[in-house]
């Protein structure tokens, strides 16, 4: 995987271009940790009390989600700079190589995270945000980006704290100091990393391959669609092989297929473009970056839906799993809707007629099988991509048009 170990780093002066075997590598990780996910998730709505009370299904997602927001929180970090700084440096292969194994450590630990592997999932979580910035701001020596590490380093290390010391604690307390850290991470990533007497920085200045950037987001994106596929086809294959589980497999594909051509109909395709066209390529990174995270817990919620309907297709389902089969294709459009106005500056009327079916849809699915729940998704994600099609038929390619 050749290294350059010679010299302090440096922040990109051109694109590195496609990702390396080693960053695609370490997206392997993470198919294992959000299949975790997803059986987490599955395990809560149909062997717990959330199948049929209402709040235990809301605290149990909420549980879920702030799993999924670590994971993202530590690709997103990662990602972010090996598009910053040239990745066949050798302390930027010792951090994803270690985020790599972070990651395989906090999947195992998913299923029982807020029972008894939550120590296991909080240490490698924290050694992993705290390496990075620690090892980065070595390899960087006296340069100004220097000190932007410093401050993540210092964050991360408080927050660590929290991660640590809530996974010591009872449940309720444990899920307490995990959002208080997860949220003070997130605000801060979004202010610059303000550490008192440090000051903090402004992310519209900091540099950044914009294509490559670009490509790891689509790369985590299928990835994530990957991971539809993966749960939809492990379901199945337990069998039984009645008419209902397999029409309830199908749809899951035609539902992952439809998913997939809207993502790429043209938007998908233009994110590199958008980022350096961009006034502001670092703010459009940033940004994307929260749309792929909703598009992203859309797709965990979309897999969740093919667990539970593939094993119950003729069974009428509680509203939290409604909530999954509906809820994910939903969600990922609301993303997608924002991902087109990140490249063109605007929204298709289709992606808000298609959530306002979803949402209408939703009260009579209630009082039928569950997957006619998942052939409703289908066919409003099929009328969603066959719209897209028309318009772009005939029409001269449409070129980014970013609003930053």
């Amino acid at each position: 995987m050749g290294s350059r170990a010679a010299g302090h780093l440096e922040s990109v002066k051109r694109d590195p271009g496609r990702a390396t075997f080693l960053e695609l590598f370490f997206d392997l990780a993470y198919v294992f940790a959000l299949t975790r996910i997803a059986a987490h998730a599955f395990e809560d709505l149909t062997g717990g009390p959330a199948r049929e009370n209402s709040w235990a299904a809301v605290t149990s997602g909420g549980k879920t989600l702030l799993l999924l927001l670590a994971l993202w929180s530590l690709w997103q970090g990662t990602t972010w700079t090996t598009s910053r700084y040239d990745p066949y440096r050798f302390a930027l292969q010792i951090v994803v190589l270690t985020a790599l194994v972070s990651g395989m450590v906090m999947g195992v630990a998913i299923p029982r995270a807020f029972s008894g592997t939550g120590l296991m999932f909080a240490v490698a979580y924290v050694v992993a945000q705290v390496s990075r910035p620690v090892i980065l701001s070595i390899a960087l020596g006296p340069r100004p980006y220097r000190w932007l590490k410093v401050r993540m380093a210092v964050v991360f290390a408080v927050t660590g704290v929290l991660w640590i010391a809530g996974a010591l604690l009872a449940t309720d307390a444990q899920v307490l100091l995990w959002t208080a850290a997860i949220v003070i991470e997130y605000v801060a990533a979004r202010f610059g990393w303000p550490v008192p007497g440090l000051g903090r920085s402004t992310v519209s200045k900091w540099e950044v391959a914009g294509e490559h950037l670009a490509e790891r987001y689509q790369q985590f994106f299928l990835v994530a669609l990957g991971e539809t596929l993966l749960v939809a086809g492990l379901t199945y294959s337990k069998g039984p092989y009645g008419s209902g589980h397999a029409w309830a497999f199908a749809l899951a594909l035609a539902t992952s297929i439809m998913l997939w051509r809207i993502y790429v109909q043209r938007a998908g395709q233009l994110l590199a473009e958008a980022v350096s066209k961009a006034r502001h390529p670092a703010a459009i990174g940033r940004s994307a970056a929260d749309t792929h995270l909703i598009m992203v817990v859309g797709l965990a919620a979309t897999a969740i839906g093919y667990e539970l309907i593939i094993e119950h297709p003729l069974d009428r389902i509680p509203g939290t799993w409604l909530a999954m089969v509906l809820g994910g294709p939903a969600l990922f459009l609301a993303g997608r809707a924002r991902f087109e106005y990140e490249v063109f500056a605007r929204v298709s009327p289709s992606r808000w007629i298609a959530l306002l079916v979803l949402v209408a849809s939703a009260v009579p699915l209630l009082f039928l099988p569950g997957v006619v729940a998942t052939g409703v998704g289908v066919l409003v994600l099929t009328a969603v991509a066959v719209a897209d099609a028309r318009r772009a038929h005939g029409t001269p390619p449409e070129p980014a048009t970013p609003p930053l």
